[in-house]
């Protein structure tokens, strides 16, 4: 959703159903109406883990035939119906705010323009779908969690870090009425443009940037969230400042860092796909692309351990109505280059709980070297804070495979993981399990 048909700002009218069950023609794909008629432009979105629905709040306003407002709405999609629903309404308007979910099963709404390139939503909300209403963190209220889609995580002890673009760091507690605490530690300076992943459970990559004299030039860092505080250390150097580059947690545990620019939300586009390893801490080159992927495209780990990238534009230099689809190394054979045969994942459990062991069927003959889980993602302006990497543990009997699921809810935070098993390297296809607390 974000568009019109032709690729035109303003949510109010459409949005679009893919089912990548049936290929990538048009017979995929069902354009509905937006009953609602709110405007989700530049809004917040995150899976409800407890129902499966999606949770959509604010985006764009047009006031006196005026966009780029900000409004208070709050939207449902449901996958089960491909409808959309209104919710109770936020206290603040709110146009690029940021969404974190919790283990409970809320979603804590941060920042997000109130005006027009004006000023912020100081003060965070928390939505209960148990409930399905909003109650306000006035205690939280701070000045500092402004930004577009400020760069939230859930710490894990249960509170959420926040990294503003000037590289100041707090922690938030949602408990009772809310509370902010500074951090005394410092990082490099970053924007809305600059991707930050959570790659392991309470620890952060970040692309963030020097200015000298006014150019900016490219720094990666390493943020440990683990504990009370945050410590900050830098990363071995991406090749080239990479504003608007989306940053994907692949099947196994890796970085995919694809599209973007070096100034901006300007051509020439960056073509060319990084990927960053957080065992060896060193960047590689990875595939190119055809398309450029710039302001408001997207990029999603998908079931198969292939990369969903898409979109871009509005507004342009170039409109697409397109995807393109990654093929990750780990899904060929080195020696011939040919599509590597993949491990099966034959069964699996539709639910599991954290803490649980998961146990899963595989096909006969597999010997299984890694079993992993990877929340799935939901993406927005180069910010997916749904997505999350687990290594599991496990033993093989024959077929049978039992992994372990960690028991901090903070760190496997519910929700709907993909899960892949490993063979010499390469990725099964997942299944998707829900895990509950």
């Amino acid at each position: 959703y974000g568009t019109d048909d032709k690729g035109r700002q303003g949510a109010a009218l459409l949005y679009d159903v893919w089912d990548p069950a049936l290929g990538t023609g048009p017979e995929s794909h069902m354009v509905l109406s937006n009953t609602t008629k709110t405007d989700i432009f530049c809004s917040a979105q995150s899976l409800l883990w407890s129902t499966g629905e999606v949770l959509i709040t604010g985006g764009d306003l047009t006031v006196d035939g005026k966009r780029n407002f900000s409004n208070n709405k709050t939207t449902i999609f449901s996958p089960l119906t491909n409808t959309i629903r209104t919710a109770p309404q936020m206290a603040y308007p709110r146009w690029y705010p940021t969404m974190v979910a919790m283990p409970n099963g809320e979603m804590v709404v941060i920042g997000g323009r109130i005006a027009p390139f004006s000023q912020w939503a100081k003060t965070p909300e928390v939505y209960s779908p148990v409930t399905g209403s909003w109650r306000t963190l006035t205690g939280a209220t701070d000045s500092t969690l402004n930004g577009d889609y400020p760069r939230a995580f859930l710490r894990p002890d249960g509170r959420i870090f926040y990294i503003g673009p000037a590289g100041d760091m707090a922690t938030i507690d949602t408990a009772g009425n809310g509370s902010v605490t500074k951090l005394p530690e410092q990082a490099a300076q970053s924007d809305g443009t600059l991707a930050t992943v959570m790659y392991r459970p309470g620890k952060l990559l970040s692309l963030r940037f020097n200015d000298d004299n006014g150019v900016h030039k490219p720094v990666v860092q390493l943020i440990n969230i683990w504990g009370h505080k945050a410590t900050v250390t830098n990363g071995a150097p991406i090749d080239q400042l990479r504003s608007l580059a989306n940053a994907t947690l692949l099947a196994d545990g890796t970085v995919f860092v694809s599209g973007g620019s070096r100034i901006g939300n300007k051509l020439p586009a960056i073509y060319t796909s990084m990927i960053w390893d957080p065992r060896s801490g060193a960047w590689t080159q990875g595939a190119t692309s055809l398309t450029p992927r710039l302001y408001h495209s997207i990029a999603l780990l998908l079931p198969d351990a292939t990369v969903l990238t898409a979109a871009g534009g509005s507004p342009g230099p170039v409109v697409n109505l397109n995807a393109e689809i990654y093929y990750p190394a780990y899904l060929y054979d080195d020696a011939t280059g040919q599509p590597a045969t993949r491990p099966v994942l034959v069964s699996a459990p539709a639910e599991a709980k954290v803490g649980q062991k998961v146990v899963v069927k595989v096909k006969a003959g597999n010997v299984i070297g890694r079993v992993t889980f990877v929340r799935t993602g939901s993406v927005t302006h180069v910010t997916n804070n749904d997505q999350r990497f687990l290594e599991a543990d496990f033993k093989q009997d024959r077929n049978t495979i039992v992994a372990s699921l960690p028991k901090n809810p903070n760190v496997a935070l519910p929700g709907y993981y993909m899960m892949f098993v490993f063979e010499n390297g390469i990725p099964s296809v997942s299944k998707i399990i829900h895990v509950t607390p």
